[in-house]
């Protein structure tokens, strides 16, 4: 959520920052002009009419109660007074247009993100490690697993129709260790606060991360089965939104800043517009589980922060050998709610390619703003927005994808990496 006062009095500045993104993104601004001129006129029509009741309430004060020049004071008050509310009733009203269209309205992004018009000018910032070399042709993982045994989809169709998977027997196990693996690095060497946190999730604390309004399409919702609960509930996307809205309406104490989360939860995503993209395997799928990364600076802490969030999540990769790269979203790709975002992506040997397999951003006080988070400094001085930022560390599906893909052999078996090996009990994958 920007911030209502510097986007009317930064039109142009604002203007010119969106349309880094793209045309449309600048044009969302298009009814903010007249809107903003509409609330100036009303903010000035009313500190008038106030002024002038404050003078014949005062005036008044002065007069004999049983006067004439009293009633006609009193008579004058009554309907300046109903002219102010219905000045301030105006001023909600065009406030709220201005609240809904810039609740739509991206972040903005940072001078150093790269300028593009698509995916294909993501800057690739580094690459870790190099591509195995076969001498058999590589599977994809949707051969890989089913013919181990440990993946299926087919049952998992006829549980819950397409875009799901049902992990038997070592898959179960694979899928089951790297969580626990991913949350004992987080914790016990990059420091961060593990969280179990709910998986249903009020409308009110989507809107704090930016999923609502923009993106209800992408959510599943639930049935209101109580009438005397006044919100919604969503199952949760992603923990990002439960970790960063975990110090909604709070102010924090400055000098406990950098707070940093994590949590494995699954994510559920209808996939909106995304028909015919991964239809086959693990990719893109309604459910699937995550490990997130939250953490929550000062604002001149927030790109030191991001480039400490995105190694604890590179770490993960390096730790499983999984050879990836680092890639800086340009202004076309960036996400809603994001100032500035480095992808990993894994390479898939099936595929020759490298897929996304976390997504490490800095939001600024874009969430800190929706969500009322703020810290302050000393006591007695005014609370400031904090920054925000979030990414996966990683999520678990992809990963296990990885493991699978580029640790298969040609006897079908897939070698576990060596970090697993404790979690997992043993060397090499042969069968569910």
């Amino acid at each position: 959520m920007h911030d209502v006062r510097y986007v009317v009095d930064n039109l142009d500045e604002v203007r010119a920052r969106l349309a880094r993104r793209s045309d449309e993104a600048a044009k969302l601004l298009d009814p903010v002009s007249d809107l903003a001129g509409e609330r100036r006129r009303l903010i000035a029509a009313a500190q008038e009419k106030q002024a002038a009741r404050n003078t014949a309430s005062k005036e008044m004060a002065g007069l004999d109660k049983s006067s004439e020049a009293f009633a006609q004071r009193r008579a004058s008050l009554k309907t300046l007074s109903q002219e102010v509310k219905d000045i301030e009733r105006e001023q909600t009203e065009v406030q709220t247009k201005l609240d809904s269209i810039l609740a739509t309205i991206p972040n903005l992004p940072d001078p150093s993100v790269p300028d593009g018009v698509s995916e294909d000018d993501n800057a690739v910032v580094h690459v870790w490690g190099e591509p195995k070399s076969y001498d058999f042709e590589p599977k994809a993982h949707f051969d890989i697993g089913p013919e181990l045994g440990i993946l299926d989809f087919e049952r998992a169709a006829k549980l819950s129709g397409p875009r799901f998977v049902v992990e038997v027997g070592m898959g179960a196990r694979l899928e089951r260790a790297l969580i626990n693996f991913m949350l004992d690095l987080h914790t016990k060497e990059h420091g961060y606060t593990e969280v179990a946190p709910p998986y249903l999730v009020k409308d009110t604390t989507l809107y704090g991360t930016g999923q609502l309004p923009k993106f209800e399409e992408d959510l599943f919702k639930t049935r209101k089965s109580d009438p005397e609960r006044s919100y919604d509930l969503y199952l949760s996307p992603t923990a990002e939104v439960t970790l960063t809205n975990l110090h909604q309406d709070e102010i924090l104490d400055g000098a406990d800043l950098t707070r940093a989360y994590c949590a494995f939860t699954p994510c559920f995503r209808s996939e909106a517009g995304s028909h015919g993209r991964d239809v086959r395997g693990m990719i893109r799928q309604h459910q699937f589980n995550k490990v997130e990364l939250v953490r929550v600076c000062r604002p001149e802490d927030s790109m030191d922060e991001l480039e400490n969030l995105t190694r604890h999540a590179e770490t993960v990769l390096e730790r499983l050998g999984l050879h990836y790269r680092r890639v800086a979203l340009c202004t076309a790709d960036l996400g809603f709610g994001a100032v500035k975002t480095y992808d990993l992506e894994v390479w898939l040997p099936s595929q020759e390619k490298f897929r996304e397999i976390s997504s490490c951003s800095n939001c600024g006080d874009f969430q800190a703003r929706r969500a009322k988070i703020r810290y302050r400094t000393e006591k007695g001085k005014k609370p400031q927005l904090v920054h925000t930022l979030n990414g996966s560390g990683l999520a678990v599906g992809r990963t296990l994808v990885a493991i699978l893909e580029q640790g298969q052999r040609a006897d079908g078996s897939v070698e576990v990496p060596e970090a697993l090996r404790p979690f997992m009990g043993v060397d090499v994958i042969t069968g569910a």
